[in-house]
């Protein structure tokens, strides 16, 4: 174990609000498995990061449960909240990849700045406090880590608008902005179908379908940028 890892530790606990009691499960949720394959004493972080992630949707939903909204709404803000973008931005504000322990090649290929590595990161050290400190450790955590986005998030109710936030990835990222277009209509005239695609520089992201053109963008941006998220 490096030297200069163990001392990061104390950095990193107090970023997150949370002292250890059990440092080996802290050391765990920081371990990617491609450092096992170079250390195989290690044990790597997967196991957490799926306990981490139920843990993380029951703190959130419980959270959107309080603020009052209703099944729909509160299935919708979830699935923003969670997902590996916002889990990777939040890792990014932790300096959580240079906490990280990586095998040499992923280190060498970026893997301290992938977002698929921090999102699993930050799960499984979500996995690893509420193992050590119980739900109550792991409700503080979270609670610390979203209370800015999740107060933003209701006040914007920016969750409920997948072409917007669609919209803005594409010009952070590419510089371009997404186009629609009706790809089949079918039905009668007052019972339509629409299906819908949506383009970045022609190439289709996600197609979705509604009984007006409007649903059918919603659901084929709300796909589109889960494609764009994935690592």
């Amino acid at each position: 174990m490096p030297a200069c890892f163990s001392r990061s530790l104390k950095a990193l606990e107090e970023a997150i609000g949370y002292r250890f009691k059990d440092q080996g499960l802290l050391r765990q949720a920081l371990t990617h498995r491609s450092y096992t394959g170079e250390h195989p004493q290690a044990r790597h972080n997967e196991r957490l990061e799926f306990l981490g992630d139920a843990v993380l949707a029951l703190v959130v939903s419980a959270e959107l449960y309080k603020a009052g909204l209703d099944e729909a709404q509160m299935s919708k803000a979830r699935a923003f909240l969670v997902k590996a973008q916002e889990l990777a931005s939040l890792a990014e504000q932790l300096g959580l990849g240079e906490h990280l322990l990586l095998g040499r090649g992923e280190v060498e290929t970026g893997g301290r700045r992938k977002r698929s590595i921090l999102a699993g990161a930050l799960e499984a050290l979500i996995g690893a406090v509420y193992l050590d400190g119980g739900l109550r450790g792991a409700r503080a955590m979270v609670r610390r880590l979203y209370k800015k986005r999740l107060k933003e998030l209701l006040s914007t109710g920016r969750f409920l608008d997948a072409k917007t936030e669609l919209q803005e990835v594409c010009q952070r990222q590419m510089g371009v902005l997404p186009s629609y277009r009706v790809l089949r209509a079918e039905g009668l005239e007052h019972r339509k179908l629409f299906t819908v695609g949506v383009y970045v520089r022609g190439r289709l992201l996600g197609k979705g379908r509604g009984p007006s053109k409007k649903e059918a963008q919603q659901e084929a941006a709300q796909k589109a940028l889960r494609k764009l998220a994935a690592p």
